[in-house]
């Protein structure tokens, strides 16, 4: 599981790939886009495993 900055740095390199990819015109590039889809799916399963152990946490509480 990644950390709450690892997640934001990761945030920041996706926004940024897909602004200089967009302005070098090179989203068309299957490398390119095969790196931006990547981390954005990486950020989204950290997303649901982050949220599936709070729930584990909170019944473990009770």
């Amino acid at each position: 599981m990644l950390t709450d900055k690892q997640s934001l740095i990761l945030c920041g390199f996706l926004a940024g790939g897909i602004f200089v990819a967009g302005l070098l015109e090179a989203l068309d590039n299957f490398v390119v886009l095969t790196i931006l889809t990547i981390i954005f799916l990486a950020i989204v399963v950290n997303l649901i495993s982050a949220k599936s152990f709070e729930t584990k946490e909170e019944e473990l509480e009770e």
